[in-house]
């Protein structure tokens, strides 16, 4: 391998593994990306880190510090607004294409994904990184499939992006306190947090999007998106009002 391709290998690695872990919160937003803490960390050179950094950067999971280097993108309630705004506007409408669309192969990608999801254990079941990550992984593949009669490779784009984005507020804003709070017993405003969160990951509230979706009823599978997109802000409201600790960090100065 020359020296071109081995740098580009070195650098697509670390942007894999620092992607991974910024989108799971394993780095917290807001935190300081040291290339030395980063290098040790993921067994890569300063210059891949740097490259990789800027492709993260690009993607706007990461921001760049003025004379400080790189941290990780904040998260804030503002944001998952918008974002949330942002699927209804891009998703549903590729869903409703993909219902209209979809042929037998869509239908079997619909039902496989969906019995995948069922077989995974909620956080609250299950609060493991390991657990955790496999329902994310599961629960993108059922929407990815429910959207994929839908011809719009630049909508899917936009909606892979918005997708992102929310799976990292979720984690950091909603997911991680309600599962801590579980875990240490909290009682009180935590319970509604727990509450909103057992119902966002509900294998029955897929089941019935996927059965109306299946069933081509436009209008019941418009409006169970609608409530489903609701359901990832109701958990950080909920969150919020239970007073949990939030998983973020303040941006690096």
């Amino acid at each position: 391998m020359d020296d071109r391709k081995e740098r580009a290998t070195k650098t697509e690695t670390a942007y894999r593994l620092l992607r991974r872990d910024i989108l799971t919160a394993r780095l917290m937003p807001g935190a300081a990306l040291k290339l030395a803490m980063l290098g040790e960390a993921y067994g890569v050179g300063w210059t891949p880190l740097r490259e990789a950094l800027s492709r993260l950067e690009a993607e706007r999971l990461v921001t760049a510090v003025s004379n400080r280097g790189f941290a990780v993108a904040p998260v804030s309630r503002h944001e998952l607004e918008n974002l949330s705004r942002a699927r209804l506007v891009v998703e549903v409408p590729l869903l409703m294409e993909s219902v209209e669309k979809g042929g037998s192969d869509w239908e079997e990608a619909v039902v496989t994904t969906h019995y995948r999801l069922s077989r995974c254990k909620t956080a609250l079941e299950d609060p493991s990184d390991a657990a955790i990550d496999a329902w994310d992984e599961c629960h993108e593949a059922f929407h990815a499939a429910l959207i994929g009669a839908a011809d719009a490779g630049w909508l899917m784009r936009f909606r892979a992006t918005i997708s992102d984005q929310l799976r990292r507020h979720h984690r950091a804003l909603s997911l991680t306190p309600a599962v801590r709070a579980a875990a240490a017993g909290h009682k009180g405003g935590s319970e509604d947090a727990m509450a909103a969160l057992r119902e966002a990951q509900s294998i029955g509230s897929h089941t019935a999007l996927m059965q109306a979706a299946l069933d081509r009823d436009l209008e019941r599978t418009k409006a169970l998106m609608i409530d489903h997109i609701g359901f990832t802000l109701n958990v950080y409201t909920r969150t919020a009002e239970g007073g949990l600790e939030l998983m973020t960090m303040p941006a690096a100065e």
